[in-house]
């Protein structure tokens, strides 16, 4: 195939897999990952080594500081929510969300695909094991794509329609493990805690450790970065 194609990666879990299916099927990979201010800038760590690990055509940083508006533990100086299992978790969209992160992520990526004539932008929302992010939803997606191809010289002038692919939208926690398992993914390279300690260690007690630690319990796996937990 060989087709250009833009990742959204974090580092994390769900993003590493997202890029181990772009790859899998033969696709010419471009990261891209955010420094926003974000508290866990650890991943971005993360980020540069899985990107090298599957020798992506190029990796890009963007620097974006979403600090300036804060309205999330992620982003100001609130606490991040911890509990004791994922079934504790609440329902509601919780303080960790990001005010308008994946429509400014997209953006980006849109911006990338049409200077690399790429068609294709790859991006690991989930709308089954997930912290309840409005910008996670199915319905998100599809209107984000309706706009890219109004938005876009490519796409007004009938070039290229661009493609919003989320190929873990319907998957839980365990068949992403699974997934990224059956394509050799390294999770020991990954991170994915919300507020990590002085070392990067992840706290095991947020949201997105919590998560995590379903994912691979529900694979009959041990989670490769558990020692690290603070």
């Amino acid at each position: 195939m060989d087709e250009p194609t833009v990742v959204l990666l974090s580092g994390g879990l769900d993003s590493t897999t997202v890029l181990a299916i772009a790859t899998a099927e033969g696709r010419r990979c471009y990261a891209l990952s955010f420094d926003y201010g974000q508290r866990h800038a650890v991943e971005l760590k993360a980020a540069r080594g899985v990107a090298q690990h599957f020798g992506v055509a190029d990796h890009v940083i963007v620097t974006t500081d979403l600090r300036v508006f804060g309205g999330s533990a992620l982003t100001a100086d609130v606490d991040v929510p911890k509990a004791d299992s994922a079934e504790e978790l609440g329902d509601g969209i919780p303080i960790t969300y990001v005010p308008a992160r994946n429509t400014v992520f997209l953006s980006f990526a849109l911006a990338w695909a049409e200077t690399l004539g790429a068609a294709d932008i790859f991006i690991g929302v989930n709308a089954l094991d997930y912290s309840g992010y409005p910008d996670c939803r199915p319905e998100y997606i599809a209107a984000f794509e309706t706009m890219a191809n109004l938005a876009t010289r490519e796409g007004v002038e009938g070039g290229i329609r661009t493609r919003i692919h989320a190929p873990l939208m319907a998957m839980t926690k365990g068949d992403i493990v699974r997934r990224g398992m059956e394509l050799g993914v390294d999770y020991a390279l990954t991170h994915s805690c919300y507020d990590p300690g002085p070392e990067g260690h992840p706290c095991g007690r947020c949201d997105s450790c919590l998560l995590r630690a379903k994912g691979f319990a529900e694979a009959g796996l041990t989670d490769p970065t558990r020692d690290r937990r603070q």
